[in-house]
């Protein structure tokens, strides 16, 4: 077993990089894979939303050095699925790189015994283009970038495209976009279809399946687990399964939300 290493990025906030995390890791976790979720995110939401503390060695301790990555890593409530935990305390790691040798490489080298344990490593990245991302793309295999389905979501992509394809020629040259996923849909509006027309259009590589707009879902990360835990039977848990899917087909197709 050796792991594909799944960046989830996009500069932009708030558009559900940590929600496809937590529940597309769960969802594939409950399909048999072994998964670990890497917070890399100094505001530690995949830590919170799985219930973890984020007091002990976590992320920031990893790659800046100082712990094994192996030894910070803890079970979560779902089987099959881990979590390396993050903390505020990552959010000085941005400085800290600056001077190391190697800096854009830091986070490559401290994964790479975690490979052998799982199916999937997902980085669940900072909402930004600094250090941190740039350490997670050149770690990474693939890249998954969530969409919300809402004006302006494509806004800032052709940046993060650009600095991936930075990362590909420079750093990783075998990083490859995996997919965009359209998150947040609501079947009320025009423009969530709107939206996931326009975002298709400009890429193919959109995930057929589109995460809907849902209080259940938001609400599930408060209480530590993942939405096929807290409410099994909602859409939301429907269509992370559906993703989860898709994912393992390795198939996208072009269809109407």
């Amino acid at each position: 077993m050796t792991a594909t290493v799944i960046a989830l990025a996009n500069q932009k906030g708030g558009v559900g990089k940590t929600t496809t995390a937590i529940n597309l890791g769960a969802s594939l976790a409950r399909a048999g894979r072994r998964v670990l979720i890497f917070d890399f995110d100094p505001q530690a939401n995949s830590t919170g939303g799985l219930g973890a503390r984020t007091d002990g060695p976590c992320t920031y301790d990893v790659v800046i050095g100082q712990t094994p990555a192996p030894e910070i890593v803890v079970q979560t409530s779902v089987e099959g699925l881990d979590l390396a935990p993050s903390s505020p305390a990552l959010a000085g790691a941005e400085v800290e790189l600056v001077p190391m040798m190697a800096r854009e490489y830091r986070l490559k080298r401290a994964i790479e015994p975690l490979r052998a344990g799982y199916d999937e490593i997902f980085i669940d990245c900072p909402p930004s283009l600094g250090l941190l991302t740039v350490n997670a793309l050149t770690a990474a295999d693939e890249v998954i970038v969530p969409v919300q389905c809402e004006y302006l979501a494509l806004e800032g992509l052709g940046q993060l495209i650009a600095t991936l394809e930075l990362v590909r020629r420079n750093l990783n040259s075998h990083v490859k976009l995996r997919g965009l996923v359209l998150t947040m849909f609501d079947v009320r509006t025009n423009l969530s279809q709107q939206v996931a027309d326009e975002v298709r259009n400009h890429f193919t590589e959109t995930f057929r399946t589109v995460i809907p707009r849902s209080v259940r879902l938001s609400e599930a990360p408060s209480h530590g687990v993942p939405i096929s835990q807290y409410d099994p039977s909602s859409r939301a848990t429907r269509a992370y399964a559906d993703l989860a899917e898709e994912f393992l087909s390795g198939n996208h197709t072009e269809v109407r939300a």
